[in-house]
This record gives structure tokens, sequence and C-alpha cells, in this order.
């Protein structure tokens, strides 16, 4: 058994004028790999290669991670109908609960609500090292420690590069919760970066929809990006070494913009194997990764990217490489990665597929994308889904 420290990061955080985190649980079990898998107490291989990353990488976190001192995000909770006293730092809620609130947060009072903006802290490692899987023999960045809301995670990679769209009201209607037109309602994440005027209104496009401006589909939308710099590149010259996307593009933040890219470089490189087969190998670059939350989610998209991009290009997916710099875990999200490390994942191969009949990128739909044996209904049974609270 392995143990969280959570001593230390409660120690600074108290030197900062904050709440101590409380944990019911610090201990967790051993991460154990053999030949690039969990394995039991008995030596067999349990899981998918996308578990043993997820264990190794969270760990690794949890064992060595730097907590920050002054970060950018913030916590937003809200309490209906609660009352806050101030000279205590203490909001009690209609249940009765009390709720010790930092020194450094921000109350809002209103009328029925009140509203908290604390810090969101991380703790994080740098370079972890390339993380590579063999789409060829079948490896996946898949996991059996949760469920994953896979096809709505291949919605957003389809949203940003074959869309090219910045524009919330797409995103809705590629996941099928469009409720603009009739409620004025955004059902997406990326709704908590939209850009707002001064009034805190939404901007609105041509159409008449939110946007998140000047990045992700903004900016692949200016270049024709992965059209113009990888399928047609790559199409004129198979062996060029200038296939490269890069969403990091400093003059569009200086205009109106939300979130910065996260995962933002993908390098595409033609491999001709000596088994006579000729292989799409990608590598992706991510500056930062919400481990618990988003980092099998990104890696997933990205695979499902490079098995569409490859299927236009009539080559064979071959190794996918995720080179993130920084990885994090929120403080708020302690308790679901101790949970995951004491899940057994679900023993099964988990393969990502395009189907047959999809072969031309601009017309892939997020049904064309699934998974090959992973029983969905036995993970949300054995591993139910968490809840993550978003730094914003």
């Amino acid at each position: 058994m392995k143990e969280f420290n959570i001593d230390r990061i409660n120690l600074k955080k108290m030197e900062f004028g904050e709440v101590p985190i409380k944990l019911i649980r610090t201990k967790y079990n051993d991460v154990v790999i053999k030949d690039g898998y969990l394995v039991d107490l008995n030596g067999n291989r349990i899981g998918t290669k996308g578990d043993m990353y997820t264990k190794l990488i969270m760990d690794k976190i949890l064992q060595e991670g730097c907590l920050d001192h002054n970060p950018r995000p913030i916590y937003k909770d809200y309490y209906k109908d609660a009352r806050y006293y101030k000279n205590d730092s203490l909001i009690i809620t209609t249940e009765g609960k009390e709720i010790e609130v930092d020194k450094t947060a921000k109350v809002i009072e209103k009328d029925n609500e009140i509203e908290v903006h604390s810090k969101a802290h991380t703790i994080s490692v740098n370079n972890v090292g390339d993380i590579t899987y063999d789409l060829s023999k079948g490896e996946s960045p898949m996991t059996t420690l949760r469920p994953i809301a896979f096809q709505t995670s291949v919605a957003e990679i389809l949203w940003i590069y074959q869309m090219q769209s910045n524009d919330l009201v797409d995103f809705d209607e590629l996941i099928g919760k469009n409720t603009w037109d009739a409620n004025h309602i955004i059902n997406n994440w990326w709704e908590q970066w939209a850009l707002r005027d001064q009034d805190g209104n939404y901007v609105l496009n041509e159409k008449g929809h939110p946007i998140i401006g000047h990045c992700y589909g903004g900016t692949t939308a200016k270049w024709n990006m992965l059209y113009h710099y990888v399928i047609d590149a790559i199409k004129a010259n198979p062996d060029g070494r200038r296939n490269i996307t890069c969403m990091w593009q400093l003059d569009d933040f200086e205009k109106p913009h939300g979130l910065k890219p996260c995962a933002f470089l993908t390098e595409w490189n033609v491999r001709h194997g000596w088994d006579g087969v000729d292989y799409l190998d990608m590598k992706l670059t991510q500056r930062s990764s919400d481990f618990a939350t988003a980092g099998c989610i990104n890696q997933i998209q990205y695979v499902a990217l490079q098995l569409m991009v490859a299927r236009e290009l009539g080559l064979t997916p071959g190794t996918f490489t995720w080179s993130p710099t920084n990885v994090q875990i929120y403080d708020r999200h302690f308790v679901q990665c101790i949970e995951m490390l004491n899940r057994n994942p679900v023993n099964c191969d988990a393969t990502i597929k395009l189907k047959e009949e999809a072969k031309e990128f601009k017309n892939m739909k997020k049904e064309d994308i699934y998974v090959d044996d992973c029983p969905k209904e036995f993970i949300k049974k054995l591993n139910p889904k968490f809840k993550f609270q978003l730094g914003i």
C-alpha cells in the first residue's frame, strides 16, 4: 500500500489562509506492472494499456506532485438561501451544514444565493515522458477505471478539426443537445469559456450564436489547418517532415478568446515498415493536462483523429505518442484519484476502431468511431462515473 501525504499540502494551504482538505481515505494499492500492463497478485494481466498509464501517472502525481502557490483558475460554489457569517468565515446552509470559507476567497452575497470564488489549486509534475500506443496492435488509451463519454469526446475533435468551428451551438448540435433556438441554453462544458461583453452577455457571431473566440476551431479555420498542413501535404509528399498543426498562435491570443489550447501541437509522419506496410504515426504535444478529468479523453480524441486521417490517406494507423509537459490533479479531485487507484480494472482490449464505410475525413461522423471489446455496461456497474468540479 501507498499513502498520499495530504498533510504537506494542508500545511502549505494554511500558510495561504486557506481551509485544510479533509480526506477519509489516503491509502491506495501499489501499481504493479509487467510487460506494459497492470497485473494482479498472481501476476496475471488486468485492464488495458490505458488503465496502466492512468494509474502510473496518478501515482506519480500524488507522490511527487508540487502544489501551485497562486493558481489562475478558481472554483465557483453556490449556496442557495444560505447565511454568511463574515467574521467567522462561515456559511450555514438551509440544511444546517457549516461550510468554512477560505480567508482568501471572494464571497458574493445575492438576494437568495451566496456565491464563493476560491482558489483552485493543483499538484503537478513536469515531463512524465512520452506515452506511446501501437494502434496497429490494438493498443489504446481507453480506461476501464471509470466510464468515458466516448462519442462526445470524438464530437469535440470533429468540431475543432473537421468543422473548424468556434460556435458553441455547432458543438451542441454535434452531441445532440441543442436547446439554443428554444431556450438560449448551451449544453457543453465550453460554455464557461464563451466570450462575453462587459455586461456579462454572450458575444454572438453572424448566426446569433455564442462563440469561444480566437482559439481552437477559430484558429484551425483560419489556416484550414489539418486539411492543408497534414492531409493535402502528405498526399503531395508522403515522406515530408513538415506535417504539423499548431494551435498555439500568439496573434490569436491578442484577440478575444476563451481557453488557451492545452493539447496544441500534432506532428504526423509516414513510416514505411519493413513488413511492407505504410503506417501513419502521430505525436501529440500537450502543455498542460487536467489528468483526472481529461487525460484519458484527450488521448482518445487524438487517436480517433489519427484513425480518420489515416483512412483518408490510405495508410495504416501506426504509433500514437502523447507528450504532456505538465500533468496535474486539482485538489478537489484527490478523492476520485485515490478511488481510481483502488479500483479493479476490467480485463478487455478496448480497441478504438473506424467503420469500414468511412472514407473521407470531411464526411466522417462521431458514430463512425467506436470501441471494440469494451463492456460499457459492466464498467459502469463495477466502476461508476465521478463528478469532477472544474477550475475555471
